[in-house]
Parts: structure tokens; C-alpha cells; sequence
């Protein structure tokens, strides 16, 4: 059987991202993305093994859109500035594309992680860590608390948990960067 016209596993890929944004990540499954293009779940067999490989390439999609703003948000800067801006493309992908921002946690195989934009991710974390003068285990230490800072914050933020008290969300997550620059830069400090 031929593939159906105008199908393609880039669209279909493209069009589960923009499903997740609206309906969540969760509920994304090959039968859904069928009714959207209103056909049969075996027309998209032919570019999708199945649910699992569909959502697979919806986290690929996701890391990459995400770091390649976080490479062009950190372009020309250091220090604070760029520890701010790389943070602050992890909260604007997640308000605009929340969906696609859930992916990105998505438990990749290990051949589908390797050839993800995950390691991009890293690179710049590290690339930021480089201002602060961290040395080793500590630089591991700090990605990993860069990072659970920014997902956290942002996950709690889209489950709606700041939105009924003083200060508001960007008040907070303002104080939260400046707090985690002055740890970075007395990090070694006795």
C-alpha cells in the first residue's frame, strides 16, 4: 500500500507536536494524530511504528526547536546574562509550546537519546558554567542544579502552582536567578 498523499513523517511529526500543545503530551497517540488528518491509523503506519516512535520524534523535535533558541539566546553573552537568557528560553518554550516542553522529559532508548539535541543542552549549560570558574565534579554538580531549578520552576509554574499568591511568577523566578548567580560566583568560595 502506498503511502497516502501529502502525508509525510515530518508533517505528521509536526502536526503531534502542535497536538500536544493543545490536548497534552500524554494524549498523544498515533489514533489521535489519525483523526486530525481524518484517516485511517494504518495510513500512518508507513511513517510511524507507533506510539512510542511518535512521541519518540516529538521529543527529538522539541530538544532541537529548544536548543537552537538557547544557542541563539546565548550568542555573545556571559555570566548572569547569559545564565538568565538560557533560562528564560526553558520558560518561554514551556508557556508557548507546553506539550512539546513535556516531551523534552520523555525517556529516550539510548541510540534515539544520542542522536538527540540532549547533548547540546549540555554543552551550553556548561558552555555558561565556564563564566563562573567551576571545576570539575562541581560543574556536573551545578548542570544538574541549573537544571532542576529551571524545569522545576517552570513545571510548577504551568500546573498553575504560583498563580494564586504575592509575589507574582516573574517577581520569583527573577530572584531565583539572581540567587543561583551569586551561588555560582561563590561556589568555591570556604
Amino acid at each position: 500500500m502506498a503511502p497516502r498523499a501529502g502525508l509525510t513523517t515530518d508533517r505528521l511529526v509536526r502536526a503531534g507536536a502542535e497536538l500536544a500543545d493543545e490536548v497534552g503530551f500524554t494524549e498523544v497517540t498515533v489514533s489521535a494524530l489519525a483523526r486530525r488528518f481524518d484517516v485511517k491509523v494504518a495510513s500512518l503506519y508507513s511513517h510511524v511504528r507507533n506510539s512510542h516512535d511518535l512521541k519518540t520524534r516529538i521529543a527529538l523535535l522539541a530538544l532541537a526547536e529548544l536548543a537552537d533558541r538557547g544557542s541563539a539566546a546565548l550568542a555573545g553573552r556571559a555570566g548572569k546574562d547569559a545564565l538568565t537568557a538560557f533560562a528564560n528560553v526553558y520558560r518561554d518554550y514551556a508557556r508557548e509550546h507546553p506539550g512539546r516542553y513535556a516531551s523534552t522529559q520523555y525517556r529516550l532508548d539510548p541510540e534515539a537519546a544520542a542522536a538527540s539535541a540532549g547533548g547540546r543542552h549540555a554543552q551550553m549549560t556548561r558552555a555558561i558554567l565556564r563564566g563562573y570558574d567551576l571545576a570539575e565534579p562541581d560543574q556536573t554538580h551545578a548542570v544538574r542544579l541549573l537544571g532542576s531549578v529551571f524545569h522545576g520552576y517552570v513545571s510548577l509554574e504551568l500546573a498553575g502552582g504560583f498563580s494564586h499568591s504575592a509575589p507574582d511568577s516573574q517577581e520569583s523566578w527573577s530572584w531565583a536567578l539572581n540567587r543561583l548567580d551569586a551561588l555560582l560566583r561563590t561556589w568555591s568560595a570556604p
